[in-house]
């Protein structure tokens, strides 16, 4: 079920209230579907159904991250700052503060990137 609470700024700077509704996890993982796909990306959850049929990576991809966090996948595919624009008009809530993951990750998903693009061959990796 998802709640509605205020926030603190209108995301513009202007320090209007407006209200963010939080989704829990087990709700967004619901939303599995091509009738019925939700997908979270750095704690924001997005309905991407109207999207599915558009995306130009195919409806494949979208459905195999449908109902979960999808973070992880939308930067390692690099997604151009118009994409992230376009995702703005999909948003429809935030993860609630209680399903959200500590960032303490960051570290390991960093050195997971590194690794990944030393096995790729995009950085100069020699063994000692």
């Amino acid at each position: 079920m998802a709640t509605v609470e205020a926030s603190g700024s209108d995301g513009k700077g202007q320090g209007v209230e407006t209200p963010v509704t939080y989704y829990r996890l087990e709700e967004v993982a619901k939303r599995n579907s091509s009738k019925d796909i939700w997908l979270v990306i750095h704690g924001r959850v997005y309905d991407i159904t109207r999207f599915l049929n558009e995306h130009p990576g195919g409806e494949e991809v979208l459905l195999e991250q449908a109902g979960a966090d999808a973070s992880e996948s939308f930067e390692d595919v690099g997604h151009s700052s118009d994409a992230r624009e376009m995702l703005k008009q999909y948003y429809i809530g935030d993860v609630h503060p209680n399903d959200l993951k500590p960032e303490s990750g960051s570290k390991v998903r960093s050195l997971r990137k590194i690794t990944r693009a030393k096995v790729a061959g995009r950085i100069g990796f020699s063994p000692s």
